[in-house]
């Protein structure tokens, strides 16, 4: 899902990984990295915030909030501008600094449907394109 993701993304394009821990949200951003050629490990960047991939079509800017405790932390460690650009931002865990997303983004909802099923649920939210994505079930 993540690769077939990848190709409607362009520069710019924010989106917001939603679910609960474990629901498959670093395995998601892993498929929209391969989508968009970027080789090597992509591992969740819960320790430092961020990690910026420039080998792909497109560079990503890939953000996991998990351990961040509110928006200043991440203001104070100088991350707020990397967050939109020309590139493509995937945020894990944005519920901890909603103040810090962009009006303009998908939300992406992943939510676990059974053992090794996974509900994925597309929602543009302030004027973000119809990517012709509703919902996929892996």
């Amino acid at each position: 899902m993540g690769g077939r993701l990848a190709e409607r993304l362009m520069p710019g394009d924010v989106l917001l990984l939603s679910g609960d821990l474990g629901a498959g949200k670093s395995e998601l951003a892993r498929g929209i990295a391969r989508g968009l050629g970027i080789a090597g490990p992509v591992p969740s960047p819960t320790f430092s915030f961020l990690i910026i991939y420039d080998t792909g079509r497109v560079s990503l800017h890939h953000f996991d909030w998990y351990r961040a405790q509110d928006e200043e932390e991440i203001m104070a460690a100088g991350l707020e501008e990397y967050i939109q650009g020309d590139w493509i931002t995937l945020i894990e865990w944005h519920e901890r600094a909603p103040g810090l997303c962009p009006k303009k983004h998908l939300l992406v909802q992943v939510d676990q449907a059974g053992e090794e099923t996974r509900l994925i649920t597309f929602v543009p939210m302030g004027g973000f394109r119809d990517l012709g994505l509703m919902e996929d079930i892996l």
